[in-house]
């Protein structure tokens, strides 16, 4: 396992710069990731997303499909591709410091 110094803090991240340990994770941490994929400003909508899917990763110990996200009505599926471009569960899921998901290559 890797660690990254992120907003002057060490964090254990996998070989995808992905973090292992979400009690690691802050609201800091996420917008310097948000940064670094691509997204400067995380907007309330963009939290929305990200808090439940950390919401729902702790409830059930898995990260939500895009399917089960949009069935929700939390965002429709094409704000989600605006708030979270190339790949908005990949994304979003490593913002919010959970795992990449299982579908994402």
């Amino acid at each position: 396992m890797a660690t990254k110094i992120i907003t002057g803090k060490q964090v254990d991240v996998n070989e995808e710069g992905y973090l292992t340990d979400l009690s690691q994770w802050t609201k800091e941490i996420a917008a310097e990731i948000a940064k670094e994929e691509g997204i400067s400003v995380l907007t309330d909508n963009h939290w929305k997303v990200l808090n439940y899917l950390q919401k729902e990763t702790r409830e059930t110990g898995s990260l939500p499909t895009i399917r089960k996200l949009k069935a929700t009505g939390i965002m429709p599926t094409k704000e989600l591709y605006e708030l979270f471009p190339e790949g908005p569960l990949k994304k979003a899921a490593k913002i919010a410091g959970l795992a990449k998901p299982a579908s994402c290559v």
